[in-house]
């Protein structure tokens, strides 16, 4: 079976003035935002390179301790990851690190202790959290040449020059330029064909400084877990990470996606795919649901419309296939280009203009009920729906796609200053959310402050002109007794639907 080609040219980035070392006994795959082994540009393009040299591939998978709402929820969730890809790259012969820190700052040392004796390390091009401050700082570092490959989403982030402020523009764009990025797809298994492999043996010294994750630790033993320094108080929920578990989802989700632009943002329906926190930690690529949804449908770029930046018709699919891709596409790469362009994409001070004057303006408005922080994070409220979606952020790790927007917007309502609410909503978000610390998920706390937002009216008290959303009229609009009862307080307990 032939080996798959190396990344596409629009995908690929040096990243250092470093060359390739000739004297290299392997090439090392860096592996931090793309965690899967199928459908990879960036382990396709190891897979290439090892191969055009006549070397072995050796696959490093870090997981820090020290970062920002490090904790069991999601330290738990790239450990199931670890476990598939163990089993993957034992299977194809190619050597495998998964590395666990075990104290902040213990990995230091690491990659380049496997880039000495590396002919290339190539590793994941991606704007997501501290991934772009890591990557360039090892850039700086490494003794041999840095290939980063894009595996974000269709559209390269190399394919836009600026961060784009609403979903219509970046799609006006997207119809301009993704059609000839759709003819080129990642290969689905790009570990099939790859010849037998010599063992690789760690560089002196490497197993006893950096060992190895321990196997009760990818096992899922909760006392392993516990002996780590990060926030034991977030807890694991039932969802599991990992590929298995994410193409497992995605078959499930492909029976959703006929009616997906009438169910997704009902709450009381499994309308939407959830697939969120498995594209966040790269256990799925946009690439593979994207092509998968198509395919089903028995695309062809002969279907696509002339360039309108029209949210519906564009790709000649069915309803429920261009909802779905509009979400997949538009919305989560507008957030992605958003971040890769503007390093400040998380801060309240880089809002729209227009929002910040019109906060601005209202900031001295009487706030009718205000809550602290605790109160929220507890989720007591006078508001029973925006109750029980807090509960479900807190008990599970996600909250409905619509109900988010609905949270944001109340916590606005009830802080006692807008860049308060900024924080608390970012905090609670990348806390308790498997999609926390994400563009995308981030994009979605923005968008309550204006952000890929227009100014509404009429202008009201503490809004002004961002856009208002109420718990009632969400009541009324969506089905969501169901969604209630789910995520309700304890029996007996008395709360009215008020906001």
């Amino acid at each position: 079976m032939p080996l798959p080609p190396p990344a596409p040219a629009s995908r690929l980035r040096v990243a250092n003035a470093a060359p390739r070392t000739a004297r290299g006994r392997y090439v090392l795959y860096w592996m931090t935002a793309a965690r899967r082994t199928r459908s990879n540009f960036a382990l396709q393009h190891a897979v290439s390179r090892a191969a055009e040299l006549g070397l072995p591939l050796v696959v490093l998978e870090p997981l820090r301790a020290g970062y920002e709402w490090a904790s069991d929820r999601h330290h738990r969730f790239v450990l199931d990851g670890m476990v598939d890809q163990q089993a993957t790259f034992d299977a194809a012969g190619v050597r495998y690190h998964p590395y666990v820190e075990p104290a902040a700052g213990a990995g230091r040392g690491l990659l380049l202790a496997w880039a000495a004796e590396a002919a290339l390390v190539v590793g994941d091009q991606s704007p997501v959290f501290f991934l772009p401050r890591m990557v360039a700082a090892a850039a700086r570092a490494l003794p041999c040449r840095l290939e980063l490959v894009d595996g974000v989403g269709l559209l390269p982030l190399s394919a836009t020059d600026r961060p784009y402020a609403t979903a219509h523009a970046l799609r006006r764009h997207l119809h301009k330029t993704l059609p000839p990025h759709l003819l080129v797809r990642p290969a689905p298994r790009p570990l099939d064909g790859l010849p037998a492999q010599p063992p690789v043996a760690p560089p002196a010294g490497l197993r006893a400084a950096w060992p190895a994750a321990d196997p009760a630790l990818l096992a899922g033993d909760p006392a392993a877990l516990r002996a780590l320094p990060i926030d034991h108080g977030v807890g694991v929920v039932d969802l599991r990470g990992g590929e298995r578990a994410a193409q497992a989802a995605w078959v499930e989700a492909q029976a959703r996606v006929a009616r997906y632009h009438e169910d997704r943002n009902a709450p009381d329906l499994p309308g939407g795919t959830g697939l969120s926190p498995y594209l966040h930690f790269g256990h799925i690529s946009a690439q593979q649901v994207a092509f998968d949804v198509l395919d089903a449908e028995g695309w062809t770029p002969s279907r696509l419309s002339a360039p309108t930046g029209s949210r519906e018709g564009w790709w000649g699919a069915s309803p429920g296939a261009e909802g779905l891709l509009d979400e997949l596409i538009t919305w989560r790469e507008l957030g992605q280009h958003y971040a890769h362009h503007a390093p400040d994409w998380d801060q309240f001070s880089t809002l729209p203009d227009w929002a910040l004057r019109t906060m601005g303006e209202h900031l001295a408005d009487p706030r009718p009920v205000t809550y602290t922080p605790a109160q929220l994070e507890a989720a007591q409220t006078h508001d029973a729906l925006w109750n029980a979606a807090q509960r479900e952020l807190v008990q599970t790790g996600r909250m409905h796609n619509y109900l988010r927007m609905l949270w944001g917007k109340k916590v606005y309502e009830w802080s006692e200053s807008p860049a308060a609410a900024f924080e608390l909503l970012l905090h609670l978000n990348n806390k308790y959310a498997l999609d926390g610390r994400d563009p995308n998920s981030v994009s979605g706390v923005s968008w309550v402050f204006g952000r890929f937002d227009r100014a509404w009216g009429p202008e009201r008290p503490i809004f002004g002109t961002l856009r208002y959303m109420s718990s009632d009229n969400t009541a009324k609009k969506l089905p969501v007794k169901g969604y209630l009862r789910r995520f309700g307080p304890k029996a007996g307990a008395q709360l009215s639907l008020l906001g």
